[in-house]
């Protein structure tokens, strides 16, 4: 027996590392895929946020058919079921190395969503379902090995969200920056053939050692292990699971929209909803989930109450913290869920639950939300889901007695509710987010103390901090949405509508992000303001458009906003308008809302869809001037600044002709790139830094603007700048060698990525 014993310690030191290793390359590469294919798709389908919601509902898709893949086939005999992953494996391995498989011409309109999910499929569907299958699979195939730890393989998970999340940090900050597409590619593959390889090495590790029967619900040492599975149970380990996946995307949402749209700055909720899945998984996950189901609450006090915000001030600060508390969040309901696991036996069922909750989860911030609310109003409803999940307990044994009895407790039962119903009313009609008056700090300081005395008690928790959103900033934001065309929502993003008492001006926002103003003076409704002032670079080509190219100049403009670039548009000039947004559209030519089209280019064409694609339809040497207008967000639409994209510009522009470049941008630095790609294609380049005076920031809305022009050779750029009257503010780029032009196959932003403070 001793002998025996031996040789099972001997071989579970050995299987453990493996399956460890397993489990974090298959996490790793799975995780890795996805970036890496959406580079790939990036200029065939372009920008499009509608492409990255398919994308993601095919990549949840075949995760849960993965889960459901592993639940079924790991009921059949071992030898039987390693014989059929292995074939699964060597089958998928047909399809490498990974690449886009031609499907004809990439559909468009109501086509386009299937057309990417067909493309999906077939390009990286079986590879992806193979892989997606580890977590689950592994941890199952451990379970019946002669390891000690086999009766508890939970462990298991915390390693394949380890390699889930330095597979989402390394495409970002390691392969993208240092290497091509192509490399990535030929990398991702021998990955690939490893993790097969290390597949077959645990099948025949397990079948030599000896194949055991998982641990059973009787054999299990915990009290949920030896619970029943009812649908009761299930439907709990879906809605811990739904709650922190919706909240991840919502996050991301409310943070890149209301607060700072920085680049990258989404991979921090996805890396905030991985690192709660190790926690709690790892040995110390209960202790772990302890502690965040203790501060759950007063967290979502602390900075949940402010979820119906939209912050200027601070945005850094208010942004961390937002991420902070999904963390914790996620944490807490992540670790129940891990708490309430179930014996061995029925592990691959736990996990298809779990992985049907984060569908769920995802489908309503990704695909429901942007449908039925005009602001991200899914963010405080799930952070009030939240709050109902949370098993939080009261602060203190005295705190929790408050609400007990026909005393004290009957009079707080019966006031609290509308109390805070009042108070929230009237904090909302009132509410200063600035400079708040005392008498209103007040209200909330007694507001959130009833919401502390509350916790442990979910439904009125829950209710009071409802009241608290709405007093801080939630009625204001319900109130915008009363008021017709005043906030609409699309894929792309969140346009409000504000009028400007202050300038006399009527403003479009993107999220926080100005995309045009016009003025709500008759006499000054004409005037191109903001970026698009008389002296920037933008508006003094427009200006010499006639002298350089006659009055049937053909102008071409990549990004409608407010229409304000119309209003430079002379009679007899062809203007043709790029905008990737139908809403867009409806809001720019609608004269109640923003008149530059109607009143300055009413004749004006435009053409519904990703830019650069549309651009290589139409006819080569179109255009006179090009502007390319789509980088005054702060989220950058990536291939529309390749070498790739560019030689698309040089073709559709006329001998002679000159390309406009927007380069203004609070967290990159542009203009290297621009450098880099202008050095490679040999155009003569120049950037006009324009920094309107005081006084006309003042009268005029006017912003600081970077506009950047390029021509075909220098003598061309001669003319042009001297046709500006101020050729000597137009210098020349600085280039920078850490920093090459960027093509389809190479591209990072991280070496032009500017501190984040200094966006604020």
């Amino acid at each position: 027996m001793a002998t025996a014993a031996a040789m099972d310690d001997r071989a579970g030191s050995a299987l453990r590392p493996l399956f460890i290793g397993i489990v974090f390359l298959g996490s790793f590469l799975l995780f890795l895929i996805q970036p890496l294919f959406a580079r790939l798709v990036l200029p065939v389908l372009g920008g499009s946020p509608s492409v990255w919601n398919t994308a993601m509902l095919f990549y949840q898709a075949v995760l849960l058919l993965g889960y459901a893949y592993a639940h079924a086939v790991q009921r059949l005999p071992f030898r039987v079921q390693a014989g059929v992953h292995l074939a699964l494996f060597a089958a998928a391995a047909l399809t490498l190395p990974i690449g886009i498989r031609a499907l004809g011409g990439a559909e468009t309109g109501d086509a386009a969503a299937l057309w990417l999910l067909q493309l999906l499929a077939l390009s990286i569907g079986p590879v992806f379902l193979a892989v997606s299958a580890q977590a689950p699979l592994m941890q199952a195939w451990f379970a019946r090995s002669p390891d000690p730890a086999a009766a508890s393989p939970f462990f298991l998970y915390s390693a394949s969200n380890a390699g889930s999340l330095l597979g989402l940090l390394a495409y970002p900050f390691l392969l993208e920056p240092f290497t091509a597409l192509p490399a990535q590619q030929t990398m991702w593959t021998a990955g690939y053939l490893l993790l097969m390889a290390l597949v077959a090495l645990g099948a025949f590790t397990i079948l030599k050692a000896g194949v055991r029967p998982p641990a059973t619900a009787a054999d299990s040492a915990t009290e949920t292990g030896r619970r029943p599975v009812t649908w009761k149970r299930r439907l709990h380990w879906v809605l811990l699971a739904a709650v922190p996946s919706g909240l991840m995307l919502s996050t991301t949402t409310h943070i890149t929209t209301d607060i700072m749209a920085m680049p990258l700055l989404w991979v921090l909720p996805l890396a905030a909803y991985l690192i709660s899945f190790i926690l709690v998984f790892s040995g110390a996950g209960p202790r772990i989930t302890r502690i965040a189901v203790w501060i759950a609450p007063v967290a979502l006090l602390v900075f949940g109450a402010g979820g119906l915000l939209t912050v200027s001030q601070s945005a850094s600060i208010y942004g961390l913290a937002s991420i902070l508390l999904l963390l914790i969040v996620a944490t807490a309901l992540h670790g129940t869920l891990a708490n309430d696991r179930p014996a061995a036996d029925r592990l691959t069922e736990f996990y298809l639950w779990m992985s049907l909750g984060g569908v769920l989860g995802g489908l309503f911030p990704a695909l429901i939300a942007p449908q039925v609310f005009d602001w991200v109003y899914e963010h405080p409803i799930l952070l009030l889901a939240a709050a109902l999940l949370v098993p939080a307990r009261p602060l203190t044994r005295r705190i929790g007695n408050l609400w007990r009895g026909n005393g004290l407790g009957r009079t707080l039962r019966i006031l609290t509710p509308p109390a805070v119903l009042v108070l929230g009313w009237w904090l909302g009609a009132a509410f200063m987010a600035v400079n708040t008056p005392p008498v209103q700090v007040a209200a909330i300081a007694f507001m959130a103390l009833l919401a502390v005395l509350a916790i442990g008690r979910p439904l009125m928790f829950s209710f009071v901090l409802l009241n608290l959103m709405l007093a801080l900033g939630g009625w204001q934001q319900i109130d915008i949405s009363t008021i017709d065309r005043a906030r609409q929502r699309s894929f792309f993003g969140i346009y409000t509508i504000q009028n400007s008492h202050s300038t006399q001006t009527r403003r479009l926002l993107h999220g926080t992000t100005m995309h045009g103003a016009q003025s709500l003076d008759p006499a000054l409704s004409r005037m191109p303001l903001t970026y698009y002032a008389p002296m920037s670079g933008i508006g003094l080509a427009m200006q010499t458009a006639p002298s350089l190219f006659g009055d049937g100049a053909r102008i071409g403009v990549i990004g409608l906003g407010s229409g304000s670039l119309a209003c430079f548009a002379k009679p007899g000039e062809d203007w043709t308008i790029f905008e990737i947004d139908p809403l867009m559209v409806e809001i720019a030519t609608d004269p109640e809302v923003f008149s530059y089209v109607s009143q300055c280019k009413p004749d004006v064409r435009i053409v519904v869809g990703d830019a650069r694609l549309k651009l290589a339809e139409e006819p080569k040497d179109r255009f006179d001037l090009l502007a390319v207008d789509a980088f005054s967000s702060d989220a950058i639409p990536l291939h529309l600044l390749t070498r790739e994209a560019f030689e698309t510009y040089a073709r559709a522009l006329a001998p002679g002709g000159v390309l406009m470049v927007h380069v203004s941008n609070r967290y990159l630095d542009l203009e290297p790139v621009v450098a880099g790609i202008a050095n490679e294609l040999g155009l003569a380049a120049r950037i006009r830094v324009y920094g309107p005076t005081p006084q006309d920031q003042a009268d005029y809305s006017y912003n600081a603007s970077i506009w950047i022009a390029l021509t075909a050779n220098e003598a061309d750029m001669t003319r042009f700048t001297e046709a500006t009257g101020h050729s000597e503010e137009w210098t020349p780029l600085r280039a920078r060698e850490d920093v090459p032009g960027w093509t389809d196959g190479f591209a990072s932003i991280l070496p032009v990525l500017k501190p984040f403070w200094k966006g604020d």
